[in-house]
């Protein structure tokens, strides 16, 4: 799940946004995304589309699946 992570990261750092405004902007929990940017949880699916959907990324890219979006 280490791409999952990286690309978390690099989307969220892209936007220019703390894990804190993340959590607030998605409705997942702050506990949850610091588990997965450090690749120690995996999410379940309907947090991977809550995050392609707001990144507006394939949930493919975002699982590393494919390297465009």
């Amino acid at each position: 799940m280490d791409k999952f992570s990286e690309r978390l990261k690099e989307l969220r750092t892209e936007k220019g946004l703390s894990l804190t405004q993340l959590s607030e902007l998605t409705g997942i929990s702050h506990t949850a995304l610091v588990y997965w940017e450090n690749d120690r949880r995996v999410p379940n699916a309907n947090a991977v589309i809550v995050l392609a959907k707001f990144f507006e990324v394939t949930a493919d890219y975002l699982l590393g699946l494919q390297d465009y979006t």
